[in-house]
């Protein structure tokens, strides 16, 4: 633009002059608001100015620029500057008005020559009228112009493109360093792009760290009128333990936390969290030098923290670390922490003798401290430790701990007047007088006075407004037991037993009590508690000696975690208090039979048995059942004659009972006497028509023909019976002829009969799967509507599937059916073995032994999936067979056709287990 040189500079200001109103300085002002009022020094130049504003007025452009101001000056006197001012405005919208008209006659004349374009091309406009339909065709479209002239343009760039390249050969180490940074690392680097050198200042984070001190020190100021922080020092300095973690690997700006630790400390000075974590801060920076200079100012600023004081001497080498706890014994004589401190420094140094010196003189300061006793006492020898612990206990005589320590190194004579007066000066102390009960143990005393200790103590405690319950008793019996005190284990037990118990409660709710005390300190594997247990049963069956429940649950427990002697003196015990009990004279002389191998000892309990019990049926059939097995086929077959001819309790009138008829029947049968057992088996139905079994015997003994009329006959007696309905439509459905037909209306008039029956409708869908799968699946969707519940249909629903759609169906059976159904438990157990997970198909098995350990078949699919792996561990198939064993199963479709193969009769259950495995192996498994 122009150089004008201002000729007002220097100069002094006119009257009236306002610094800044010719900006505007004053505010946006109206013409409204210029009232008729007048500057009295400018009176003179007003007539001037008026002319000049007239004049103005009359443009009729004056207030077409919307920018324009002049109303704001019309009051203010006109002088020279202001006119060589206007001057250069004027000159500058002169050149702003020409740069306009110049746009504006470009404009006109881009307008003109559209209309002379539109006018030349009117007359050929005209001319399209005579064009044919094959030159309008011809007429190339506008987006295929449109197309190639883009095509060309690019052409046109590239040839220049090309024209502008130059090409040369790259060296070797530029490719080196190429392939150096880029690498072939394939994974997303995260940390590549953050500004690891430091050269980027990250302004976001500084205006936080700005807002957190401003945060700070107003939370501070806020805390309390009196200008105390209201910090938790044991949580703050909890909360430093993972200042290092978060400072390296999170926050990544150490100056942030030490601007905001600076703050801290300044302000509070007297807080000694403060210090102790700027220190630390500067030791995750690695800069020891500064930590220590931090903490010393900590010890200077306070001196009565035991805190600031450890962490200088953990900071500082082991030298300054002596001298700095030298400074904080003198400022905190009283500090037991301190004082350990200095110990363990020694300690460290290996300067076993220096450590001893400082803990003394410790206990001069401080000779209460049960902790600093403790740590002198560990490094004396015995007979120095002796001396220490009778001071020790004279200056703390409420440490029960020194009291027991002392006791321990006494003598036997010494140790008792040592416990005595411990229980005189700590009268509500359990522990001393479990101590005394150890020492009599230990020195062998007779067990009724450790049982009248114990017997004291209880009531002295109770006396002394300090009792324990029940619970609290028996986890100390536990604590003995562990410790190998087994008496003083037994007599806590019988001291406490009866706590707890109203003065109306009857023998069977204590006995309740005490059994499902026993049951919650029984043992797990590897652990202690069987004497605790032990000792439990015996005051339970103290009380109730003829509960025959009771002597159950005892002889669980003992047959789980004790000897075989044990469970054999418990059982004899226990037939002596309830003779009757059939049951328990069953369980002494399986134990003598099965776990000592002992046949005359069990056959001798089984007589003693009958002579007490003449006309139990259990017992004569345990009686049979030892005989056969163990091969003595005439003393069974004895008997079972005679027992054939008796009469048994529940029975009057009748000659034996219907179990023993079929199992004479079944034993004659095995025996390889099939007319003798099916003509008992005809004598037994015609005394018994209504014991369906008597009946299926006859039937299997029988030809086709003769079985359907047997069959026939046993549906009239028996029509409740599932088991008869199968029989008859297997019958059908077996053979060359399987009549199919006649077999489904033998199950749909079973079902007439034995409604919501699961047995039937898997039988009917077995049949049906033999045929069609298909319609076996529709048939088991009404099944599962009439027994919603059923697991072994759930389970034959899951096989049926095809396989994609198995897993969705298990599923469902986990949902419908009972909870821990072994059936569908297995069935899941397969799906999982089916997809090669063995891991989880072996936690499917062993759920499914858990729930029913009585169900065979899950045994039996357990062992085949454990020997079927790859690689099969005989470890884990022995496993499975000694559980199995263990469990004696008896139920399972597959398992009792293996176990009542006249073929397999006698066959441990371990041989049965692997009939059955190979049964499933064999047929086709639904």
């Amino acid at each position: 633009m122009y150089q004008i040189t201002k000729d007002f500079l220097g100069k002094p200001a006119p009257p009236g002059y306002i610094a800044g109103l010719g900006r505007g300085a004053t505010g946006f002002t109206t013409r409204s608001d210029i009232g008729p009022a007048r500057e009295a020094a400018a009176a003179k130049d007003a007539d001037k100015q008026q002319a000049q504003r007239s004049k103005d007025e009359e443009d009729e452009r004056r207030f077409a620029n919307a920018e324009n101001e002049e109303g704001l000056f019309s009051n203010m006197p006109y002088e020279e500057d202001d006119e060589e001012a206007d001057k250069v405005w004027a000159m500058i919208d002169a050149k702003m008005e020409e740069r306009h008209k110049g746009k504006q006659r470009t404009n006109d004349e881009d307008e003109s020559d559209k209309q002379e374009i539109d006018q030349q091309l009117h007359g050929l406009k005209r001319q399209l009228q005579g064009l044919t339909e094959d030159e309008w065709s011809a007429i190339p479209d506008v987006s295929q112009l449109a197309e190639t002239a883009a095509r060309a343009k690019r052409r046109r760039k590239t040839a220049v493109s090309r024209r502008g390249e130059r090409y040369s050969q790259v060296s070797d180490s530029t490719l080196v360093a190429g392939l150096g940074l880029a690498g072939h690392d394939q994974e997303i680097a995260v940390e590549a792009s953050k500004d690891e050198d430091g050269t980027v200042t990250n302004f976001l984070a500084l205006g936080q760290a700005r807002n957190d001190v401003l945060q700070m020190k107003l939370d501070q100021a806020g805390d309390s009128a009196s200008g105390k922080t209201t910090i938790d020092p044991r949580g703050y300095l909890t909360s430093l333990n993972t200042v290092g973690a978060q400072t390296a690997a999170e926050i990544g700006d150490i100056s942030r936390a030490r601007t905001l630790l600076k703050s801290v400390t300044q302000s509070s000075p007297k807080h000694a969290p403060g210090w102790i974590a700027a220190a630390r801060l500067e030791e995750v920076a690695q800069k020891m030098s500064k930590a220590r200079s931090i903490i010393a100012q900590g010890c200077e600023n306070c001196p009565q923290s035991e805190d600031v004081w450890l962490e200088a001497a953990r900071l500082n080498r082991r030298e300054d670390a002596r001298a700095v706890l030298a400074s904080a014994v003198r400022n905190l004589p009283r500090s037991v922490r301190v004082w350990e401190a200095a110990a363990e420094l020694e300690a460290t140094a290996g300067d076993v003798g220096a450590q001893r010196k400082v803990l003394r003189r410790a206990l001069e300061f401080v000779p209460t401290s049960v902790m600093l006793w403790k740590s002198a006492i560990a490094l004396e020898p015995p007979e120095d430790a002796r001396v220490l612990l009778a001071y020790a206990v004279e200056l703390v005589p409420l440490s029960v701990d020194l009291w027991l320590a002392l006791a321990r190194l006494e003598t036997y004579e010494k140790a008792q007047k040592v416990l005595n007066r411990a229980r005189r000066a700590v009268s509500t102390s359990h522990e001393i007088w479990i101590a005394a009960a150890r020492l009599e143990e230990q020195h062998g005393t007779a067990h009724v006075n450790i049982d009248r200790i114990m017997a004291k103590a209880v009531a002295s405690l109770a006396a002394s407004g300090a009792p324990m319950d029940r619970e609290q008793w028996f986890a100390q019996a536990l604590q003995c037991e562990e410790d190998g005190y087994s008496a003083t284990c037994r007599a806590i037990v019988a001291a406490a037993a009866d706590l707890g118990f109203d003065s109306d409660d009857t023998a069977e709710d204590r006995a309740g009590a005490w059994v499902a005390d026993a049951e919650r300190f029984e043992p797990q594997t590897g652990k202690p508690g069987v004497v605790t247990a032990r000792a439990i049963f015996a005051q339970a069956l103290a009380v109730q000696p003829g509960d025959v429940d009771l002597w159950r649950s005892a002889a669980d427990m003992e047959r789980s975690h004790g000897t075989a002697d044990d469970v054999d003196s418990l059982l004899r015990r226990a037939v002596q208090f309830c003779p009757q009990a059939e049951v328990l004279w069953l369980m002494a002389a399986k134990e003598k039979w099965t776990r000592q191998n002992d046949v005359a000892g069990a056959r001798v309990i089984l007589e003693e048995a009958f002579a007490a019990n003449a006309h139990s049926e259990a017992i004569v059939l345990a009686a049979v059942k030892l005989e056969s097995e163990t091969r003595q086929d005439a003393r069974a077959l004895a008997l079972l004659e005679r027992a054939r001819a008796s009469e048994f309790a529940g029975h009057a009138g009748t000659r034996g009972t219907a179990r023993v008829w079929m199992k004479s029947a079944v034993l004659m049968r095995q025996l390889g006497r099939p007319a003798d057992a099916l003509a008992v088996a005809r004598e037994g139905g015609a005394l018994f028509p209504n014991f369906y079994k008597l009946w299926l015997v006859q039937a299997q003994l029988q030809p086709p023909q003769d079985a359907r009329q047997t069959l026939s006959r046993a549906l009239k007696a028996c029509p409740r019976a599932p088991e008869l309905w199968i029989s008859a439509a297997r019958l059908e459905f077996a053979g060359p002829q399987r009549n199919l037909a006649r077999a489904r209306a033998i199950l749909e008039r079973a079902r007439v009969y034995v409604p919501r029956s699961p047995v039937l409708w898997l039988e009917a869908v077995l049949m049906e799967a033999e045929e069609s799968d298909s319609v076996a699946r529709a048939l088991l969707a009404r099944a599962l509507q009439e027994c919603p519940h059923a697991g072994v249909l759930w389970a034959t629903a899951i096989v049926l599937e095809p396989r994609a759609q198995r897993k969705a169906r298990s599923v469902d059976a986990l949902k419908h059916a009972e909870a821990h159904d072994p059936e569908v438990t297995v069935a899941v157990a397969r799906l999982f073995w089916a997809e090669h997970r063995v891991e989880k198909a072996r936690a499917w098995f062993e759920r499914a032994v858990r729930a029913d350990p009585d169900y065979g078949d899950a045994w039996a699919w357990w062992l085949r999936f454990e020997r079927e792996q790859r690689e099969p561990d005989p470890s884990s198939i022995a496993a499975v067979e000694e559980a199995c064993g263990r469990a004696e199963p008896r139920h399972g479709r597959y398992w009792q056709r293996a176990a009542k193969d006249p073929d397999n009769a006698w066959l441990p259950v371990a041989d049965i287990l692997h009939k059955t495995a190979e049964l499933l192996a064999t047929t086709r498994q639904l």
